[in-house]
Parts: structure tokens; C-alpha cells; sequence
């Protein structure tokens, strides 16, 4: 039987060259940085402003030490049966990102307490309650939340990257945005706003009153309420979680 060797050659040579290429790519660093940074100063942080009833300290405060590991809790006080109590402006949810932020929804998750007692909205105007706020989105009832992660509850706007203010951003209706101060609290360590309910300085999200990405709010304030049963338990402490759910749908360019 006769064998073409030009044929058998050139198979040979085809695996060796192959093999060759294939060595061919090297590896290659790409460096990264990023900070943990304090939940008051991040990009998608967290604001203070009501006081506590019980000790004057705000109701959003650090947990335990303000160090490298600091954690926010909400302290909501001691109250009786049969009583109700608002916290309007307990805190606010500030968007730092160069892009627009959905909340989505909220998930409680009781650590402690025999019933759950609590509503959360979130709305516009921290100096008023909710319930009289037309810009206010009822978010969670005494253990059932009203939307879920495939839905959307609210839209901050574009943010700034500047941790020293919020903005209501009407720079699209008037000469100048207008921005609220966020101060350091060194009692709470956290930062607060109380310059609320002026003119112009109410919050409004993406799709309200024809609101875009570019002149809606970039805050909305968290208003937490508790309705305390005739029959709620004497000495029944109550504590747990509150999880809040982000989503972004677009980044820096896409709008």
C-alpha cells in the first residue's frame, strides 16, 4: 500500500503549530480598590433625623462602638398597649451612585417580640406624616410587605457622590438645585438632616410629576410607625432586622 508522506507531514505540522499558539498567551494583573466605608458616607448610605422619645439621641443610630465595623440600628423606644407612635422622618435613604437606584421592597425579620407591630413607608416630606404626604408609598404592614423584588416601590435619582448633602434637584424648574445639609452627629455617629419641609424640599422620585433620572430627588425619608394592640404583651421586647432591597436597572451612560 502506497503512503503519501507530503500529506502525513503536513497533518504533523498542523499539531505542532497549533500546539505552538496555544502556549503562545501569558497571564496579566489587573489591580482593584475599594473602601468599607461608614453606612452614613457610602454610595448608597443612610441619614438620621428624628430623636428618640426616650433618650433625645436619634432614632437612627451606630450599634454599639462607631469603629471599622459600625452598624446602624433603629432605637424605637418603650411604649405601652394600646398606643401609636410615628416616626415621620425616622431616617432617609440617600443615593450617592452616578445612576438612578430602585427600592424594591423590604423584608423584617423578628429576632425577638411575640407580634409584629410595624409599618414602614417610605415618602417626600419628612416634616409631615405619611398618611397626609401624596408623594407616600406604603411599603410594609405588620408583617406583610406590599412589594416584592420583582417590583419597584421607589426611584431615587441620579446622585451627586457628595455625602454632605441630599438633593431634591430641581435644577430642571429653578436656577439652582436645592440641597439639604447632612451634619455629623458625634452623639448617634451618624450623619442627620434637619432642614426638612421648606419650599422645594419635598422628595420626589423618577416618574413623579414627569420627574427623570436627571431632576428627581436622589433621598426619600423611611417613616416607621408602630400600632400597639389593647392587648399587646407588657414586657414583650421587640427587635430584629429590617432588610432593604436596591436594585439598578441602568448605569453611568445609559439612561
Amino acid at each position: 500500500m502506497r503512503i503519501d508522506r507530503r500529506l502525513t507531514l503536513l497533518g504533523v505540522l498542523l499539531v505542532v503549530l497549533s500546539t505552538v499558539m496555544a502556549t503562545q498567551y501569558a497571564t496579566t494583573r489587573v489591580g482593584f480598590t475599594y473602601s468599607i466605608v461608614h453606612p452614613s458616607n457610602a454610595d448608597i448610605r443612610f441619614v438620621g433625623c428624628d430623636n428618640s422619645s426616650d433618650d433625645g439621641d436619634r432614632v437612627l443610630r451606630v450599634n454599639g462602638t462607631n469603629g471599622t465595623n459600625a452598624k446602624l440600628k433603629i432605637e424605637l423606644g418603650d411604649w405601652s398597649a394600646n398606643m401609636n407612635k410615628t416616626y415621620a422622618a425616622a431616617f432617609a435613604i440617600v443615593n450617592e451612585e452616578h445612576f438612578a437606584l430602585n427600592i424594591t421592597h423590604v423584608t423584617v425579620t423578628n429576632t425577638s417580640g411575640t407580634w409584629d407591630y410595624m409599618q414602614i413607608w417610605l415618602h417626600g416630606d419628612g416634616s409631615v406624616k405619611a398618611t397626609d404626604d401624596p408623594t407616600a408609598v406604603f411599603l410594609y404592614n405588620n408583617g406583610t410587605s406590599a412589594y416584592s423584588a420583582s417590583t419597584t416601590a421607589w426611584t431615587l435619582g441620579r446622585g451627586d457622590g457628595d455625602t454632605t448633602t441630599m438633593t431634591t434637584n430641581l435644577s430642571t424648574l429653578s436656577n439652582s438645585d436645592t440641597n439639604l445639609s447632612t451634619i455629623w452627629d458625634t452623639v448617634s455617629n451618624v450623619r442627620y438632616c434637619e432642614d426638612i419641609g421648606g419650599t422645594n424640599q419635598t422628595a420626589m422620585q423618577v416618574g413623579y410629576n414627569g420627574r427623570t433620572v436627571e431632576n428627581a430627588s436622589d433621598y426619600v425619608w423611611v417613616q416607621i410607625s408602630l400600632n400597639i394592640p389593647e392587648n399587646g404583651p407588657v414586657g414583650d421586647a421587640h427587635g430584629g432586622t429590617v432588610h432593604f432591597h436596591f436594585k439598578a436597572d441602568t448605569h453611568w451612560g445609559e439612561d
